[in-house]
């Protein structure tokens, strides 16, 4: 049988030879540290069952991933004011950096979130910066959090409506 028309057997096979070059330089990156890759992964890991901790009202979840220290406590004391006074909790962070110094850890997160009383309450909605101060390599527990905490928003909405109030003469 006979075809009509000639074609070069070279181009499809630069194009066959191109694919299996990308193929193969693209097939996957080494990483460089793995000791320190874990770690951020332990560290992420921490941070996110702190969030789902407070999200699910998981009052020894919380304390789980805290070290038992007095400020960790009144932390966990407005929090469980939360888990009291809002039915339904939206909490997002948005992990900015990651510094680490030995066995101290500094996570800075942008956090986003929305507390509702009920299903007909609009919600309070708040946003921040944090910091949250961690200790550990094998494992990971938090010593302390500055800035805008997320956690405590009866208690800072108690504050914020307390210095609205209009002032009779």
């Amino acid at each position: 049988m006979m075809y009509p028309h000639k074609f070069s057997l070279l181009p499809v096979l630069l194009l066959i030879g191109l694919i299996v070059l990308v193929g193969v330089g693209c097939s996957g990156k080494t990483i460089q540290y793995p000791e320190d890759h874990e770690r951020y992964l332990l560290i992420d890991r921490a941070v996110e069952s702190l969030r789902q901790a407070y999200v699910k009202k998981d009052a020894s979840g919380l304390a789980a991933v805290m070290m038992p220290l007095e400020q960790l406590e009144r932390l966990q004391e407005e929090a469980r004011g939360d888990f009291e006074t809002y039915s339904a909790m939206t909490l997002d962070f948005s992990l900015e950096r990651i510094m680490i110094e030995g066995d101290d850890i500094d996570v800075f997160v942008h956090w986003q979130g929305l507390w509702k009383k009920d299903a007909d309450d609009p919600g309070l909605r708040q946003r921040g910066h944090t910091r949250l101060q961690w200790v550990g390599t094998k494992s990971v527990l938090l010593r302390g959090v500055q800035g805008d905490s997320p956690f405590g928003m009866k208690a800072r909405q108690a504050t914020t409506d307390s210095t609205h109030t209009p002032k009779k003469k």
